[in-house]
């Protein structure tokens, strides 16, 4: 059989899985449109089963319209005769007969485990390279030598071509390349945490995202309620590879950055990195419960206070009795401040009507009690014995004033306290937000009755409703009656989607959580973490060698010891699928002699003429750099461009100048710039590096030198005038 009849062939599989996919899509939406057209109108129940169908069919609709590109990218022929096409879903056909098998499914993992010495009961293994929904081309594996190959053999010819594709800004899934250490990996049940270490380029994030989307599948009922949370390094990351769960048939996914763990925090400080080791210690779990407490205090003295003519004394024991009242609930602060204020009001309630000679049950009880809270100079004295505070508030006043950090932190030597000093006002840093994070968990927002008004004034509405509808029904039949009926309807209000609800619940407890260039993270911003996930289901994606951060991870088993225990499974992935090995090699060369502790790693290709050097006059690399940017652009018919340099605002300026004056001589949209910090995590078809010793130099040091020498999939162009780190020796220097 040649092998244009061999695509043809395919091609009508193809078409047909397309087909099913339309017809689904248009029976989801179908079915969401009635629903809507519903209306509001009728029983409770009824409405909240529609709000429960609704999420559902919308849900589907989505997922649906997600996968479009390369539904089926791969075939199984087995030993027994039987069929298997591999995608990014399952499909069933009309009478729930299963078409096309979901890449998660255990039928599916042959397609990636699978080898000539371990055939798992497979002959064939088909890659299919679908575009538009048309087959363009095919690749046999042939699994047992003893069958006809049916059409020419291309070994790993799937693989390099997706590595060879120009980058488009956007990371792709890997689901039809995947290969057999990262499948391993992907379909990993380890309790606990799971680290995938590994150099540049080995796939670790696109490992981490698609563990992801199988722990979706095959622990659906579990994650689907508590849902999934995605923590990258930058809103850059994680536009990057937003793509890539909803390709895979996955939408119901949070993402966020550390920085955007608490809501409203604007992150506009840079912390020196002594500031940021400082800052990152646990001993801060301790400091921030001090500087709880120290705002929950006996007064030195009693006071005495008038209240038209009676004398009331707010006495240090009841002060100190209702506070040791309040603590006992376990509760916040702030929300532990009210059981404070209840109890104190009752003391002084009874004080002033026993003063006045009335009973402790007068009628006008309720009448001292609302008089003395909104008094000036009791709500003075209590708020002096237990102040409400903001979490913000009471981080900034650690730094701001050095009495109260002493106070709080006497296992901070003065140094230490120095480092952390800062101005009202001076903004907030990345590892400020674990700090305020936790602060939040002991103090909780600031409540002073009104949300249990709004609460009492929204239940009060919906009995009015409930009785409306009673009223105007007959319904009920004397059995139901309106406080029973709104109680039904609130328990049954659907509140959007789990991500929806998540996002917005500042105390969501996730089923797992996916954590990526995790060697930055503090150990504060571990905790916060935790936190979120109380049973430690994490996949952990990250390389030691690549740790900028003075706050960072140096050893994986060290740091994740202590929050973790022993449920910590390391895997490693050795091989490098992103960068030709030229540049890997020089890269290497560089760290370890920048005193990196970097792992060899195996290139899967190379590229020839990976690499230029140019030397430019003094002072004038970056510009030189922005220019080779610009002309690199120019050269490729697809795929991107960075130029990493020290001076990133300098040079964002530049290339917007550059492009109002050179307007419609060049297409700029491809070339960008950014910090070595920038690019964590992300891939360029070509990288310009401008003066790589003032990358050194800086405060990440050989660590970001290493990530700027590991972005390119296909050229990397280093610009200098300065001379160069050890290690940039080529053989032949210049081309």
């Amino acid at each position: 059989m040649t092998k244009t009849h061999e695509i043809a062939t395919e091609q009508a599989v193809v078409s047909r899985f397309y087909d099913r996919l339309d017809e689904l899509r248009a029976l989801f939406r179908a079915r969401l449109a009635a629903v809507r057209k519903s209306g509001p109108s009728g029983s409770p129940q009824n409405r909240s089963e529609r709000d429960a169908f609704a999420a559902l069919y919308e849900d589907r609709a989505n997922q649906l319209d997600a996968i479009e590109d390369r539904l089926c990218f791969g075939r199984l022929d087995a030993d027994d005769g039987a069929t298997t096409y591999i995608g990014r879903i399952g499909l069933t056909d009309a009478e729930h007969r299963p078409i096309l098998t979901d890449w998660r499914a255990p039928a599916a993992a042959p397609f990636y485990r699978a080898t000539a010495a371990h055939r798992l009961g497979i002959w064939r293994r088909r890659h299919l390279t679908v575009e538009r929904r048309k087959v363009v081309a095919l690749e046999d594996d042939l699994l047992d030598v003893d069958r006809p190959a049916g059409v020419e053999l291309a070994g790993e010819g799937a693989l390099m071509a997706a590595l060879s594709q120009g980058r488009t800004g956007k990371m792709h899934d890997i689901v039809a390349t995947i290969q057999s250490e990262q499948d391993r990996i992907i379909r990993s049940e380890v309790p606990g945490a799971l680290v995938v270490q590994g150099g540049p380029g080995t796939g670790k994030t696109a490992v981490a995202l698609h563990r992801a989307a199988y722990l979706l599948y095959s622990h659906r009922d579990r994650l689907s309620k508590s849902g999934v949370l995605i923590v990258g390094p930058s809103r850059t990351f994680l536009r990057y590879i937003d793509q890539v769960l909803p390709s895979l048939g996955e939408t119901g996914v949070v993402s966020t950055t550390i920085a955007g763990l608490v809501p409203g925090m604007a992150i506009t400080a840079v912390d020196t990195p002594q500031a940021a080791r400082v800052k990152g210690s646990t001993a801060w779990l301790r400091i921030i419960e001090n500087a709880v407490r120290a705002r929950e205090r006996v007064p030195a003295a009693d006071e005495v206070i008038s209240i038209d003519g009676v004398q009331v004394v707010i006495r240090r024991d009841d002060i100190a009795g209702a506070i040791a009242k309040a603590r006992r609930r376990h509760k916040p602060h702030n929300e532990a401040r009210l059981t404070f204020v209840k109890e104190m009001l009752r003391v002084l309630t009874d004080q002033y009507l026993v003063a006045d000679g009335q009973s402790p049950d007068s009628e006008f009880r309720g009448v001292v009690s609302e008089d003395l809270r909104t008094n000036r100079n009791v709500r003075r004295a209590l708020n002096i014995a237990w102040f409400p505070i903001t979490a913000e508030d009471l981080i900034a006043d650690l730094f701001a004033k050095p009495h109260r950090l002493e106070q709080a932190a006497p296992m901070l030597s003065p140094a230490e306290r120095d480092a952390v000093r800062r101005e009202r006002g001076a903004g907030w840093s990345v590892d400020d937000v674990p700090l305020v994070d936790h602060a939040w968990q002991l103090l909780g927002p600031i409540d002073d009755g009104s949300r249990d008004r709004d609460a009492e004034r929204e239940r009060e509405q919906a009995v009015a409703f409930a009785r409306d509808v009673l009223d105007g029904s007959g319904a009920g039949g004397g059995i139901v009656d309106a406080e029973t009926l709104a109680s039904r309807f609130s328990a049954g209000r659907v509140g959007g989607s789990t991500a929806d609800r998540a996002t917005h619940d500042r105390d969501w407890v996730y089923g797992h959580i996916v954590v990526d260039e995790a060697q930055e993270l503090s150990a504060m911003a571990w905790r916060s973490l935790i936190r979120r996930c109380p049973t430690r289901s994490f996949t952990i994606v990250g390389d030691t060698a690549q740790t900028s951060s003075a706050a960072g991870t140096r050893n994986w088993e060290h740091r994740l010891a202590r929050p973790f225990g022993h449920n910590v499974h390391i895997e490693t992935l050795t091989v490098n699928y992103r960068t030709p090995a030229a540049i890997s090699d020089l890269a290497v060369r560089v760290a370890r002699a920048a005193g990196l502790r970097v792992s060899t790693l195996t290139p899967a290709r190379d590229v020839p003429d990976a690499i230029r050097i140019e030397p430019t006059g003094p002072g004038a690399s970056l510009t030189a750099a922005l220019r080779l940017g610009v002309a690199e652009a120019a050269k490729l018919a697809d795929g991107t461009v960075v130029v990493i340099t020290s001076q990133a605002p300098s040079a964002r300026q530049w290339l917007a100048q550059y492009a109002k004056t050179n307007a419609g001589l060049h297409d700029l949209t491809r070339i960008s710039v950014a910090s070595a910090q920038d690019v964590k995590g992300l891939e360029y078809d070509v990288v310009v590096i401008d003066e790589p010793a003032a990358i050194l130099s800086g405060p990440g040091g050989a660590a970001d030198l290493f990530v700027a020498l590991t972005r390119a999939t296909r050229r990397l162009v280093v610009s200098h005038s300065a001379d160069l780190p050890a290690g940039f020796a080529l053989p032949h220097p210049g081309r």
